[in-house]
């Protein structure tokens, strides 16, 4: 059921004096409580003995909109299923399940507004939540009396309430970081929720692990598919240890907590080398890691894996093929230049091609490339890197990316002396690369003469193939947003479910939409005029330039994502180009 709107919601103690379930006295005595102990208004009236709990969830049940199961008549208590969740999700957070229905699980839950339980619990039970508010003290005499009232936690759990850590038997530094965390390994605590945490990230799909400490407890998040998930809130209590091992891990200072450092873990799991890119930044409750999940598969899915449409991916396999010239990938933080450039190499590594690369930092290993790890504090920066490398006779040259004119103009050098140069930019789009560049310093004419290509990226969500279905009535608002008309989407455009396979998402994988701007001697001229990018646009566009809105367009149509994914990069799009209009 749909919650009502924050601004029609009535307040708690107006719906308990209408059903005449406290006086007003009753009420003002519990509002003097709320204000000095800081407790909820429910809380206050139940500990005077205004009310019941079920009196308060009641309440709640109709300021929020949602159904209420008061759990005291047997119809009320059949519709529970207690094998649809985890014994631990349900002692630990006082839940009852009732059943799973298309993707959607019943819930009986006791606080309508613990937004973060809901979302964790979502990850857990790996669906989508139809939540029904009960009593606290009905859920737990129910749970007690089928699963006893004991505090032991399931093993499905990532922490137990009885792990001791207050004796630091983690922090041991004889302990390899490179054993195989699916062994028996270190037997402290500690190092077991360290390696659960890893494992099952991994097997979950998850690209980054994050561990952040908050006021009162330590929150980790899994980001799956590009969208950050919450896993568990750990005990405060546990923070130092688990630090400290996190660290001890991935090779750096466990002493230091007030400068950013950064390491990395190598470690075995399912038979598979991974490794693990790992930051530590300082925040105000603490330390703030995240360990960067590196599959050496992820970027040897090949070519036609990262979505390209055989138009693009025809011109890409010309590009990448030409002697020289500079072939630029752009797009923010995450959206997969890096794999689309190593699938290049991957299709180009061969025996009669000497690669090159200068990279900050090293993330993926290849055999047969020259790999350079960028090492600022002893002077070795991409400008040395790069300028040692031509002198080697490359074939290809890769640089991680560009970020400054001095770089750039090496760049463009290598280009114009017969390398081939791949690298990357942070740009919105592909002909925003040349106006960056020529921002940077560097002379129009050299830009406009030594690039071959831009294109732009993005990634979005892939539709589960197992539950994802027609829809049959999209929403008309997200079609003009992603420039379909409803006569063009009848029958094509397909909506996310959910399902088990997906763990509720409705979505599962990801591939990208493209930008492909090749330069021609219009842009060129162009460029070297210093035209306004909304010009070079649509005449990059008038050329044959497909935009990302575009290419969105044929995946929606395609049925391989939906109109909201796409929606997300197409209201970007739309804004970015009525602001250079409007320039």
């Amino acid at each position: 059921m749909a919650r009502k709107s924050s601004k029609t919601r009535r307040k708690l103690g107006e719906i308990l004096l209408e059903a005449d379930v406290i006086t007003e006295e009753e009420l003002d005595a519990g509002l003097t409580l709320v204000k000095g102990s800081g407790k909820r208004l429910g809380e206050c009236l139940i500990e005077s003995g205004a009310c019941s709990d079920t009196d308060v969830s009641r309440a709640l049940a109709e300021q929020f909109g949602m159904e209420f199961n008061a759990l005291s008549s047997s119809d009320e208590l059949a519709e529970i299923d207690l094998e649809a969740a985890p014994k631990d999700l349900v002692r630990k957070h006082l839940i009852l399940p009732c059943g799973m229905s298309s993707g959607r699980m019943r819930l009986l839950v006791h606080d309508p507004m613990d937004l973060e339980l809901l979302d964790l619990l979502r990850f857990r039970l790996k669906a989508e939540l139809d939540t029904v508010l009960a009593p606290r003290s009905a859920l737990k005499a129910f749970i007690d009396e089928q699963l006893g009232s004991g505090q032991a936690v399931a093993a499905e759990s990532l922490v137990t309430e009885s792990i001791d850590v207050s004796v630091d038997r983690s922090v041991d530094r004889s302990v390899d970081a490179s054993v195989d965390i699916g062994g028996g390994g270190d037997d402290a605590p500690i190092v077991k929720l360290v390696n659960k945490l890893i494992v099952e990230a991994v097997r979950g799909r998850a690209s980054d692990i994050h561990v952040e400490p908050m006021d009162d407890r330590v929150v980790v998040r899994y980001r799956i598919d590009g969208v950050c998930h919450v896993r568990d809130n750990l005990p405060k209590r546990m923070q130092p240890a688990l630090l400290a091992r996190l660290k001890l891990m991935a090779g750096v200072n466990i002493a230091e907590k007030r400068i950013p450092q950064d390491g990395r873990i190598k470690l075995e799991i399912d038979e598979a080398m991974v490794d693990f890119r790992v930051s530590c930044c300082p925040a105000y409750y603490g330390e703030s890691v995240v360990l960067r999940v590196l599959r050496p598969d992820s970027v040897r899915i090949g070519l036609t894996n990262l979505g390209f449409e055989q138009d693009h991916l025809d011109t890409f396999n010309r590009i990448i093929r030409r002697p020289n010239g500079i072939f630029l990938v752009t797009g923010p933080t995450g959206s997969g230049k890096t794999t689309t450039l190593y699938s290049a190499l991957d299709v180009l590594n061969r025996p009669d091609r000497k690669i090159i690369t200068a990279e900050d930092p090293v993330e993926y290993s290849f055999a047969g490339i020259n790999q350079c790890q960028v090492r600022d504090s002893i002077g070795l920066t991409f400008p040395a890197i790069l300028r040692s490398m031509l002198r080697q006779a490359p074939n290809i040259v890769l640089i991680g990316e560009i970020r400054d004119r001095e770089v750039a103009d090496i760049a463009i050098q290598a280009a114009l002396t017969g390398h081939l140069v791949f690298s990357t930019l942070h740009t919105n789009d592909a002909p925003s690369a040349l106006t960056r560049l020529v921002d940077m310093g560097v002379k129009p004419y050299l830009a406009a003469s030594s690039i071959q290509a831009v294109m732009a990226q993005r990634l979005i969500r892939v539709l589960c193939p197992k539950c994802s279905e027609v829809d049959t009535e999209p929403d008309p608002k997200v079609l003009r947003l992603v420039d379909i008309d409803p006569s063009e989407a009848e029958g094509k455009v397909h909506r996310a479910v959910g399902c088990s396979a997906c763990g509720g998402l409705g979505y599962k994988g990801r591939k990208a939409i493209f930008e492909f701007m090749q330069m021609s001697t219009e842009l060129r001229e162009m460029a070297f005029a210093r035209a306004p990018v909304s010009e070079m646009r649509q005449a990059a566009i008038r050329a044959g330039m497909r935009t990302l809105l575009g290419d969105g367009k044929l995946k929606i149509l395609g049925g391989v994502t939906s109109t909201e994914e796409i929606a997300r990069f197409a209201q970007a799009d739309t804004m970015l180009a009525s602001n250079m209009d409007s320039e």
